[in-house]
């Protein structure tokens, strides 16, 4: 017996492997089964800690130039705590529309999964909205990322924060299209996990700058 035929006679050989015959390479095999379980969810969690690095460097950024005033405006003068409260529910609100979504999915409604999924991309809309028009109003008043290190630590740690939401925004809608177009197929299934961990993670991210940047801001 050759060496293929062995190999094609053991059951590993036969469920994992297909020898290349038609390709004219008898030497050559494909393995059919490439991708480990759970492989995304791993991938995933390692980028979330990356980001984690990344947010870690801006706060510690901020703690060392929170009160580098520069002879100009503190976040006592410059923060609309009731906007910055408003803007914290509508994400925190978008949390929970997502873990709504999640149910849905489980139960394999795919409706139901829609609507809660754009119900939390119109929450975090609404959040970015809020965002830039705190910017803009910062801006016109002379409060600029350049006036001083307190305002360039800011404007870096928020924006950040807010380009990542504006980023899962357009996650979540392609995830609503390919929904839309193939249903709650398994692999839809494993995008929508890692959308979930992402978006809950932002969520934890902001409860940090809001206490850390504006409510300790606001302090004398």
């Amino acid at each position: 017996m050759s060496d293929q035929s062995a190999l094609l006679a053991t059951p590993a050989g036969a469920a994992n492997i297909d020898l290349g015959l038609a390709a004219g390479s008898p030497s050559r095999y494909y393995v059919l089964e490439h991708h480990p379980e759970n492989a995304t969810l791993l991938g995933f969690w390692l980028y979330l800690m990356s980001d984690c690095l990344i947010f870690a460097c801006l706060f510690a950024t901020y703690s060392v130039l929170g009160r580098n005033y520069a002879g100009g405006p503190s976040g006592a003068e410059l923060f609309d705590l009731p906007l910055v409260a408003l803007n914290t529910s509508l994400l925190l609100l978008s949390s929970i529309t997502y873990g709504f979504a999640m149910l849905q999915m489980q139960s394999k409604k795919l409706r139901g999964t829609l609507v809660w999924l754009g119900l939390t991309g119109v929450l975090g809309a609404a959040f970015i909205g809020l965002e830039l028009y705190e910017f803009i109003h910062l801006i016109s008043e002379g409060a600029g990322p350049q006036r001083s290190g307190f305002l360039t630590a800011f404007f870096a740690l928020v924006g950040t924060h807010g380009l990542h939401v504006c980023f899962g925004i357009i996650w979540l809608l392609t995830l609503m299209v390919q929904l839309g177009k193939h249903g709650l197929t398994p692999e839809n299934g494993r995008r929508l996990l890692c959308l979930s961990m992402f978006w809950h993670f932002l969520d934890v991210v902001w409860i940090g700058v809001f206490t850390f940047v504006y409510l300790m801001g606001v302090l004398p």
